[in-house]
């Protein structure tokens, strides 16, 4: 027989679905932030979404503190479209722009974000991109 005092966290709305594990779905609801900060987690989560981005932080994660022109070397996105994408990473407090001299590099901020590309990067494997050779074969 259900016994409801097992789910303490459900609210009294959700009381008719059904329940197979009483535990999981407290856990579950535990966990659960508020639905202003989920929503800005989210927003946070949406810059992962645009392959240039991505491509980008990707990079940055990698290399460390580098500028425009290398990124875009690395990556063969041409430096406006570099520029411009930093310039909406800066804006969303994913990357920090740094002078050193006259050139400014970009590093990642220490974020949600940054955590999750370092998780991710084990997934993403090593192999080159097609039709890259090492900067010394290119000489």
């Amino acid at each position: 027989m259900w016994n409801p005092e097992a789910v303490h966290l459900l609210p009294a709305d959700r009381s008719d679905h059904r329940i197979i594990d009483a535990e999981r779905i407290c856990q579950a609801i535990a966990a659960l932030d508020r639905p202003e900060v989920i929503a800005a987690r989210a927003r946070q989560f949406a810059v992962l979404a645009d392959p240039t981005r991505l491509t980008l932080l990707t990079c940055i994660r990698a290399a460390g503190p580098i500028s425009v022109s290398d990124l875009a070397a690395a990556t063969g996105i041409n430096d406006a479209t570099v520029s411009q994408t930093l310039r909406h990473l800066r804006a969303s407090q994913t990357v920090i722009a740094e002078r050193d001299g006259r050139v400014v590099r970009y590093r990642l901020a220490s974020t949600p974000v940054a955590a999750l590309l370092a998780e991710a990067a084990p997934l993403a494997g090593t192999a080159p991109l097609a039709g890259t050779a090492p900067l010394a074969e290119q000489a």
